[in-house]
């Protein structure tokens, strides 16, 4: 099986996209998958910072360290570089069209539309809120890996 390389992102690259790379690295470690898999920010507030604190403490509580992962800006060569490209809401969908040379390789969606029964649905932002907002963050960025993990496995079977 060929490596699929697989890019979340939001807005700005340190509370959903995070998230969303680190459950989806889990849920094809666990499926044996070899992925290669990143995250980036429509926008460059957060170029080079580490995730949001809140985003740092949820994957902890799921086992999982992030802290070394590092915001970045989306890039027109990340269009020929990945397979799979999923943004997390509709305004990040617009930004992303945005950056789209219109020439790569990437299939972009958004991440709920592949979880059977919530397509159409955003991950939500959580920034403005609590905690609280970061888990179901984590519930909906885990739901959206393990469906693409499920996807990879059909296309590589």
């Amino acid at each position: 099986m060929s490596q699929a390389k697989v890019l979340f992102v939001c807005l700005g690259n340190i509370c959903r996209s995070p998230l969303a790379e680190a459950a989806f690295r889990r849920a094809a470690q666990e499926a044996g998958l070899d992925v290669e898999v990143d995250s980036a920010g429509t926008a460059n507030y957060h170029v080079g910072e580490p995730p949001d604190p809140r985003s740092i403490d949820e994957a902890r509580r799921q086992g999982i360290d992030i802290t070394g992962y590092r915001g970045r800006q989306l890039g027109a060569e990340d269009f020929h570089e990945f397979d799979y490209i999923l943004g997390m809401d509709r305004s990040n969908m617009a930004n992303i069209a945005r950056v789209d040379p219109g020439d790569g390789k990437a299939k972009v969606t958004m991440l709920l539309d592949i979880v059977p029964g919530q397509e159409g649905r955003e991950v939500g932002d959580p920034y403005y809120g609590g905690a609280e907002g970061f888990s179901i963050t984590w519930a909906e960025v885990d739901a959206g890996a393990k469906a693409l993990t499920a996807i990879l496995i059909d296309e590589h079977s």
